[in-house]
């Protein structure tokens, strides 16, 4: 009972990267036990039928009768090695991106990743005559959805510099590009799928960020619909009204005017001087007006 209280605990808590973690682990640790209990009963073989309630069919009358399968399929691993180095990297370039846009953004992401991997591996299969004879395989894992976490990072703050055993400080564009350089690889060393996947979620994290740049959340439909199964679920009303005092109206304009003065762009000198923080000590060491200070600069 104490390990299901844990894990309400850890879902009742504002931490959307843990909550990401801790679901990929629930899902891995349900399909390895249902697997070993299947064989040693003598079933094995029926657990073909579980397995498809989660991943993602290549072929399009398996995807009608499991249309849920497009969004559990990033949160379903069987291998020990896939899911500790999914995880790991949601880890690390999930951290980044949570701090730096938030933890709806990151959500949005991971969600959208998911989608733009499933939607481009669906296609590829159904319309590339080279693939249409390997109709029929299945897609899991998280990889579309990291792929995209990394290249949102990697497009996000480029020069954002991690420590990687053996190989030292390397900066996270050179980690994107090798991660994409990895799914070439994978389509022509015999996963096409995966392969094709992690180019979707890629695609879909450098989109999400050039357009949030440009003032545009493509996440907020994803944000939309988890908001009203939110509500459904608790049956929290949709908007909250609250009535402002007199004072607080009187000090409206002065805070609209400070705000206005907390949101100019600050000027090359000074982020030429949070970069270079960066470089030596991290982005980790910057402050939080650093921080906001640079993400104002990059949707200059």
């Amino acid at each position: 009972m104490s390990i299901i209280t844990d894990i309400r605990t850890a879902f009742s808590r504002d931490n959307s990267l843990h909550k990401l973690l801790l679901l990929n682990v629930l899902v891995f640790v349900f399909l390895v036990l249902t697997k070993a209990i299947m064989s040693l009963s003598g079933v094995g073989a029926y657990f073909l039928n579980v397995a498809r309630q989660f991943q993602l069919p290549s072929d399009l009358p398996s995807l009608l009768r499991h249309p849920w399968t497009l969004l559990t399929y990033a949160f379903s691993h069987l291998e020990f090695w896939h899911i500790l180095f999914n995880l790991l990297n949601l880890y690390y370039f999930g951290a980044l991106v949570r701090e730096y846009l938030g933890d709806r953004r990151l959500v949005s992401l991971y969600v959208l990743g998911a989608l733009a991997g499933a939607v481009l591996f669906l296609l590829s299969f159904n319309l590339l005559p080279t693939l249409q004879p390997m109709v029929g395989l299945s897609l899991l894992g998280a990889s579309a959805s990291v792929t995209a976490i990394i290249m949102a990072a990697a497009t996000l703050l480029p020069d954002y510099t991690f420590m990687l055993f053996l190989l030292g400080p390397v900066r996270i564009k050179y980690i994107a590009a090798v991660v994409i350089l990895l799914s070439v690889l994978a389509i022509n060393q015999g996963n096409p799928g995966g392969g094709i996947a992690h180019i979707g979620g890629a695609l879909i994290g450098f989109l999400f960020v050039k357009q949030l740049q440009a003032g545009r959340d493509l996440g907020r439909p994803v944000q939309a619909v988890g908001d009203f199964f939110v509500r459904l679920v608790t049956g929290r009303p949709n908007l909250r009204v609250t009535h402002r005092s007199a004072a607080a109206t009187a000090a409206a304009p002065a805070a609209s005017k400070a705000k206005a003065s907390a949101t100019s762009l600050p000027g090359e000198d000074e982020i030429n001087l949070i970069l270079d923080k960066i470089s030596h000590s991290g982005y980790e060491s910057l402050s939080k007006e650093e921080k906001q200070k640079l993400f104002r600069a990059s949707q200059k």
